[in-house]
């Protein structure tokens, strides 16, 4: 399940995955994004947080064509944050930067510890 953590009048969207991640849940994440576009934001901010995540509970197929939609829409995505409390996310973020650096000019990707919410949230919402 997804919620919203909170809602910003910019470019920003933050969303927790609790529990499972299922095909409902895809289809909301990309239904609260492409409202962002159709304000008319060039680019979407993200904030994911993952602590309470169960991957036990989550579908495979959600989660793949997640990460479909995503490579398809990347152009589309701002600064992204993953706030958890997982040795294995802080690992990969700085591996999907150099992945993806070539593609991402002016965009960053950054870990975040569950207790440094707030700085999640202003790094996706800078003024």
């Amino acid at each position: 399940m997804i919620e919203q953590i909170k809602t910003f009048p910019n470019n920003a969207l933050a969303i927790e995955v609790i529990d499972g991640f299922t095909e409902t849940d895809e289809n909301l994440c990309q239904k609260f994004f492409n409202q962002k576009l159709a304000q008319g934001y060039e680019q979407v901010n993200v904030l994911v947080k993952l602590d309470e995540m169960k991957i036990s509970h989550s579908s495979a197929k959600a989660f793949l064509e997640d990460n479909v939609w995503a490579l398809r829409n990347y152009s589309k995505m701002g600064h992204l944050a993953i706030v958890g409390h997982s040795k294995i996310l802080k690992a990969l973020v700085p591996i999907d930067n150099l992945f993806f650096e070539r593609a991402s000019k002016g965009r960053l990707e950054r870990y975040f510890d569950v207790s440094q919410l707030e700085d999640a949230i202003k790094f996706i919402t800078p003024e």
